[in-house]
C-alpha cells in the first residue's frame, strides 16, 4: 500500500469533513460537530487560515488527516506546534497511515524550529496512547484540558471584575 501525505487543498475539504464526522462518532461527540465544509475551507485553506491540514491519500482517497497550528510556550520562550486532530479511517489503522501523518507534522515542527510538539488524547483511548508512546511521546498525567464554549466565552467576556 502506497501512502501519500501532502498539504490539504480545497478539493480535500469534503473528505476531511467526512473524516471529522467519523472522529466525532468514534469519540461519541457527534452532537458537538457543527462545522460545515465552508467553515473548514475558511479555517484550513488559503490566506487567513487558522490552522493547517495534511491529508493521507491511498489509491486516490483521503483516508486520514492531521490538523495543526503554531503555539507558544512561556516557560521555554519558544514556539511550539499543537496537533488538534490526527485521524485515520478505522480499516487502515495499524498500517502506517497515522505514523506517516504524525511524522510529517513532526517534520514541520522541526523545520520551524519548534521546541515542543503537543496534542491531547482521550484517557480511554488506550490504542492511541500506546501508539503515541511507541513514538516516544510522553502522556502528561497531571494536565487536564480546560475549555470555555461559545456561551461560556460570552458570559465570562461580559462579566464585571471586582477589584
Amino acid at each position: 500500500m502506497e501512502i501519500e501525505v501532502r498539504d490539504a487543498v480545497r478539493a480535500d475539504v469534503v473528505g476531511i469533513h467526512a473524516l471529522i464526522a467519523e472522529l466525532a462518532d468514534f469519540e461519541d461527540l457527534r452532537q458537538q460537530f457543527v462545522a460545515t465544509v465552508a467553515d473548514l475551507e475558511r479555517g484550513l485553506i488559503g490566506e487567513g487560515r487558522a490552522a493547517e491540514a495534511l491529508v493521507a491519500v491511498v489509491d486516490g482517497e483521503v483516508v486520514g488527516y492531521a490538523i495543526f497550528f503554531m503555539s507558544y510556550s512561556t516557560f521555554i520562550g519558544e514556539s511550539g506546534l499543537w496537533l488538534e486532530d490526527l485521524y485515520v479511517k478505522a480499516d487502515l489503522r495499524g498500517k502506517g497511515v497515522g505514523t506517516a501523518l504524525i511524522t510529517r507534522v513532526a517534520g514541520v515542527a522541526q523545520q520551524r524550529g519548534c521546541q515542543r510538539f503537543e496534542w491531547s488524547v482521550l484517557d480511554w483511548n488506550q490504542r492511541a496512547i500506546e501508539f503515541y508512546e511507541s513514538l516516544g511521546a510522553e502522556v502528561m498525567p497531571d494536565w487536564r484540558t480546560v475549555r470555555l464554549d461559545r456561551e461560556g466565552i460570552e458570559k465570562l467576556g461580559h462579566k464585571k471584575c471586582r477589584a
